[in-house]
């Protein structure tokens, strides 16, 4: 969520940090700041809003020295503001900070009777001055920042600068995600690797509890248990260095785009080259054994768990679980050693989807992960991880992530099928020749853009906007009001088309648009039934259908999204792209920041 740097340098570390903060602005952000450490003191500079306020500050009061630490902040404990921005400072330390402290009321109380004052609303400040406290104790820099971890109950990250110490960085994680990076005679910190991609691409994740002593010759980690331990040296992927919208407007539209090509890239990941089997490499999957699937996940990522329990069920007959990773453990769900937990998180750290996992972990060996982070938390925390080969996204509400784990999660589905011995090779070759269609459908579907702009353009003078389909077309009915309120703020909400009568139908007139998801399938006569109730009742109906949906619904719909006929159980992926098209075109009309909408961040690293 918030993005967190630190840089130990030999050159100044205040254009490095704001370049690296810049690689972090797609998490979403309220306020930015820096402070470097020179000469004995800590100067620093904070500014509200986007990081060009920042920039703009630093030219005017530029800040001077080698060490450094910065911070793009999402407000949790008290409103955005200038005073609440971090780093956050005593006469000794500064502090930038990711996560929740969830103790800092009854630390703060504690140190207020000790006479300490506070300058912000926020848990964070908490921190640094505790930290200090323990230096006025007479402890030295270490053993300081060791006691204060020790007090801290919540999750987090963070970064700790010296005012006298220009040599020294002390970081700690503790459910939010941290890397260390390695350079020539320098060291870094980046609470992601995109962060730091521009000066290493050696990179090492501290584990969950874990601290370091940084320097810029030598690197100390302990775990929690304040042992000293090592960790393999990773070199991250190159391609994330270069960040660009390749032309397009926004990240978003670029993004939208790509997903012929990174489809194709997991069609040549998980099949064979003639499209016939299932490759998942060495991972260790089999569902012979397995009596129930958990799925788990939140937000866009839970949608595409929605589509893909259809999916499992028809394929599989395995009985499937779907559960929103916020819920799913404060209701103490029992989870045998038969049972397959699969865990969808574009980030790889969404801290409700992780938390699930831990529930997990000592119930059920069969754990498996759908991720677009390979070195992430919840990958390396998992029995099995596959990756959706999905490329970075930017973009805040996901689109190429999303569309690349319904590919994931239908070729796991296959592979449940052929395991249960219901899918026989030529039903195997079926399917996965499907699957393999969907870029060339996707390329065509796209073609629609110009007239999806235009309905957009309607939509976006509208309140209210309600979202139906049936079957597996229920969720991407949710995923399309999601999107379209993510971005637009556009209230939107969606139905399975069979309950419309059973309540939503009373918000029915002549201002609400209701966009209908109907393939030509088993369940299209039931679909426009539904939408000729909306239609007697003067409601808008946009219809998103196929070639042979169009010829038969004829003229009874004047807005129609025509996209190509695909007679397959995997068709809701295509369903995805008008979906997200609407939104985003919706959100250009309304002129919002559609990479960087309002109170969202792209990983949600806090509960």
């Amino acid at each position: 969520m918030c993005g967190i740097v630190g840089v130990l340098s030999q050159h100044q570390a205040a254009p490095l940090l704001l370049s690296a903060l810049k690689r972090l602005e797609y998490r979403g952000y309220d306020s930015a700041g820096i402070a470097v450490s020179n000469n004995g003191t800590i100067h620093s500079k904070k500014a509200l809003g986007k990081l060009v306020e920042l920039d703009d500050l630093l030219v005017h009061e530029p800040l001077i020295g080698q060490s450094g630490i910065g911070h793009t902040r999402w407000a949790t404990h008290g409103a955005p503001s200038v005073k609440n921005a971090h780093p956050h400072s005593t006469n000794k330390i500064s502090v930038v900070h990711n996560g929740i402290i969830e103790n800092y009321k009854e630390l703060q109380a504690d140190l207020i009777k000790l006479g300490y004052k506070f300058k912000s609303e926020t848990d964070t400040e908490t921190i640094v001055v505790l930290c200090t406290y323990y230096l006025e104790c007479g402890l030295n820099k270490r053993q300081a920042a060791v006691k204060t971890i020790s007090r801290l109950k919540g999750a987090f990250a963070f970064c700790l600068l010296f005012k006298d110490d220009d040599n020294l960085l002390i970081a700690a994680r503790k459910g939010s995600p941290l890397a260390i990076g390695y350079g020539n005679n320098e060291m870094y910190v980046g609470s992601d690797a995109v962060a730091l991609a521009k000066m290493t691409d050696q990179i090492t994740y501290l584990d969950e509890g874990d601290y370091a002593f940084i320097t810029r010759s030598s690197v100390e980690i302990f775990n929690e248990k304040n042992s000293k331990v090592e960790y393999p040296i990773e070199k991250i992927n190159l391609e994330i260095k270069e960040l660009s919208k390749a032309g397009h407007a926004h990240f978003m539209s670029k993004e939208i785009a790509e997903q012929p090509t990174v489809l194709r890239d997991a069609v040549s990941h998980y099949f064979n080259e003639n499209q016939t089997t299932i490759n998942l490499g060495n991972q260790n999957i089999t569902f012979s054994d397995v009596d129930r699937v958990v799925m788990i996940a939140c937000g866009t990522a839970f949608y595409a768990c929605h589509v893909a329990k259809y999916w499992m069920e028809k394929i599989s007959n395995i009985p499937v679980e779907i559960d929103i990773a916020s819920e799913f453990r404060y209701r103490a769900p029992p989870i045998t050693c038969k049972n397959m937990v699969i865990f969808v998180s574009q980030s790889g750290e969404t801290a409700d989807t992780l938390a699930a996992l831990r529930y997990c972990k000592d119930k059920t060996d069969k754990i498996v992960s759908v991720v677009n982070v390979t070195t992430s938390t919840i990958a390396r925390e998992s029995n099995v991880f596959l990756p959706i080969m999905a490329g970075h996204e930017i973009g805040v509400a996901s689109t190429k992530a999303f569309t690349s784990q319904l590919l994931t999660l239908a070729t796991l589905c296959i592979s449940a099928g052929i395991d249960k011995k219901l899918v026989k090779k030529d039903e195997q070759s079926k399917l996965i020749q499907e699957l393999s269609s969907l870029p060339d459908l996707i390329d065509k579907t796209l073609l629609q853009e110009n007239k999806i702009a235009s309905i957009a353009k309607k939509i976006s003078a509208n309140s209210d906007v309600l979202f139906m389909g049936r079957g597996a077309f229920y969720p991407i009915a949710l995923e399309g009001a999601l999107k379209l309120k993510e971005i637009s703020y556009i209230h939107a909400e969606g139905y399975a088309s069979g309950e419309l009568k059973h309540g939503p139908i009373a918000l029915i007139d002549e201002n609400t648009p209701v966009v209908v998801f109907a393939p030509f399938d088993e369940l299209f006569d039931k679909n426009i039934s539904n939408m000729q109730e909306v239609l007697a009742r003067n409601g808008q109906v946009i219809l998103i259908t196929d070639e042979k949906g169009n010829e038969a619904v004829g003229q009874d719909v004047e807005l129609k999204i025509v996209i190509p006929n695909f007679d397959s159980i995997f068709a809701p992926i295509m369903y995805a792209i008008p979906a997200q098209l609407l939104a985003y075109h919706a959100a250009v009309a309304k002129g919002t920041d559609v990479d960087q909408p309002r109170n969202l961040a792209k990983s949600v690293t806090v509960e």
